[in-house]
C-alpha cells in the first residue's frame, strides 16, 4: 500500500481506486468524464447574514444571526448537536423571495451560545430560552414572528408556541421531525453516536467527513454550518470563533485551516446535487481517532450526556403541534414520516404539508432553495409577507 493511500485511510475515507480505475473510469476503463477536485475550506457566515451579535439573557449570552430589516421575523431553531449556521444558505435565499426578517439562533449549549447551565437542555427551558431571546431583542411591542426549526429545534418550537412564549407569533413551521419516528430512533440514537468521529485533526476534516457521511448533502452548507459544531480540544475555542480571527488577522487571504489535508479526487455531480457518491458504511474516523489529541477538534456538545432529555423534546408532540392556534407548516423529507395523529390532522386541513423527497433528515441544508420557496410560499399566502421575486410555489402535499 502506498503512503498515500495509508494517509487517506487514516482520515476513514475510501482507499482510491486500484490500477486502471482512475478518476473518471469504470472497471472496465470507460472513462467517465473529467475528475475534479473538492475543496472543503471553511466559508464565513458574513456571506449569508448581515449582522451577528451576543444577546445577553440574565447570566446566559446566546449568539445570533440576522437579515433583513423590515416584515416578518423568522426565527429559526436548529437541530440537537447542530448551530444556527445550519441555516445560513436558506437565509440568503428567503430574504431574496419575500420582505421578511431572519433571526438564526445558537441554543443553549450549541454553538458560540454561553449559558450558565449549559447541560439543561430540556424542553421547558430551551422553550423559555427562546421567550426570552424575543423579549431581550424586541421588548414589548415584537414584530410578527413565524417559529421555524429542524428536528429538536421543531419540537422546541412547538413547545414555546403551545406556552405561549412568543406574544407576536402569527405562523410556524416544523421540518423533519414527527413524534413516532423521533421516539422510534431514540433507541438507536447512541449507536449512532458512538460511530461518529470523535475528533478532526482540522475543520476541512470536519467538513469533508459532514459532507461524505451524508450528514449534510449540499457542500456549500457544510463549509458555513459544520465550524459551530465543533471547537479545538485544547483550547476549547469554536470553530467559529478561530475562523473569525483568521480572517481578521489575513482578510485578504484564502482562509487554510488546514495542516496536510488531502483532497480527495471525484467525479463530477451536477449542480443541483452537488453532494459526493454515497459511501456504504459511511466514512468514519472512530478507529483513529477515539481520543482527541492537541490541536485537533472535536464536537462542541456531546449529546450522549444529554439523553435524559431526549423524550421530553418529543412526546405528545403531534397532540401539541396540532392544537397550535396559529397557521402551520410540516416539511418533510419523506411521507413515511408521517404519525397517525398526524395523517388524520393533515387530512382534516389542520395544517399544510410539504414534502421534498431526495432530501436527508437536513432537509433546508439539503434543498436550501427548495426550503425557501415552501416557506416564501407560505408567507404569502398567509399575508405575512409580500413577494419580492418571482420563485416557484409549490402546491401543499395531499
Amino acid at each position: 500500500m502506498s503512503s498515500l493511500q495509508k494517509k487517506v485511510m487514516a482520515r476513514g475515507l475510501p482507499p482510491r481506486p486500484p490500477a486502471g480505475m482512475g478518476p473518471g473510469m469504470t472497471r472496465g476503463g470507460k472513462h467517465m468524464g473529467m475528475s475534479r477536485r473538492r475543496d472543503y475550506t471553511p466559508v464565513s457566515w458574513d456571506k449569508y447574514f448581515e449582522t451577528t451579535d451576543q444577546v445577553t439573557v440574565g447570566e446566559d449570552v446566546f449568539r445570533i444571526y440576522r437579515s433583513g430589516s423590515e416584515g416578518p421575523v423568522l426565527l429559526l431553531l436548529h437541530g440537537g448537536g447542530h448551530c444556527a449556521l445550519s441555516w445560513a444558505c436558506l437565509s440568503t435565499i428567503v430574504t431574496s423571495l419575500v420582505n421578511c426578517r431572519t433571526l438564526a439562533v445558537d441554543l443553549r449549549g450549541h454553538g458560540d451560545s454561553q449559558a450558565k447551565e449549559e447541560d439543561d437542555l430540556s424542553a421547558d427551558q430551551l422553550a423559555e430560552d427562546v421567550g426570552n431571546l424575543v423579549s431581550a431583542l424586541y421588548g414589548d411591542e415584537p414584530p410578527p414572528i413565524i417559529l421555524v426549526g429542524h428536528s429538536m429545534g421543531g419540537a422546541i418550537a412547538i413547545h414555546a408556541a403551545v406556552q405561549e412564549k412568543v406574544q407576536s407569533l402569527v405562523g410556524m413551521v416544523v421540518i423533519d421531525v414527527v413524534e413516532g419516528t423521533a421516539l422510534d430512533a431514540l433507541h438507536s440514537m447512541q449507536s449512532f453516536l458512538r460511530g461518529r468521529p470523535k475528533s478532526f485533526p482540522t475543520l476541512e476534516a470536519a467538513i469533508e467527513w459532514c459532507v461524505r457521511s451524508g450528514q449534510v448533502r449540499n457542500l456549500e452548507s457544510a463549509k458555513v454550518s459544520m465550524v459551530g459544531q465543533v471547537k479545538k480540544t485544547d483550547t476549547q475555542e469554536t470553530g467559529t470563533s478561530l475562523l473569525e480571527r483568521e480572517i481578521a488577522n489575513e482578510p485578504n487571504v484564502g482562509v487554510n485551516l488546514s495542516s496536510d489535508a488531502i483532497v480527495e479526487e471525484e467525479e463530477p455531480t451536477s449542480p443541483s446535487q452537488d453532494m459526493p457518491p454515497p459511501a456504504s458504511p459511511p466514512p468514519s474516523m472512530t478507529e483513529l481517532a477515539v481520543f482527541a489529541p492537541p490541536g485537533s477538534y472535536t464536537w462542541r456538545i456531546d449529546l450522549s450526556s444529554t439523553e435524559k432529555y431526549w423524550e421530553g423534546w418529543f412526546a405528545g408532540m403531534s397532540q401539541l403541534f396540532l392544537s397550535c392556534n396559529v397557521p402551520k407548516m410540516l416539511l418533510l423529507a419523506g411521507v413515511d414520516r408521517l404519525d397517525r395523529d398526524l395523517t388524520i390532522g393533515q387530512m382534516q386541513g389542520k395544517f399544510q404539508m410539504q414534502v421534498l423527497p431526495q432530501c436527508g433528515h437536513a432537509v433546508h441544508e439539503d434543498a436550501p432553495d427548495k426550503v425557501a420557496e415552501a416557506l416564501a410560499t407560505f408567507m404569502v399566502r398567509h399575508r405575512f409577507a409580500e413577494a419580492t421575486a418571482d420563485f416557484k410555489r409549490p402546491f401543499p402535499s395531499c
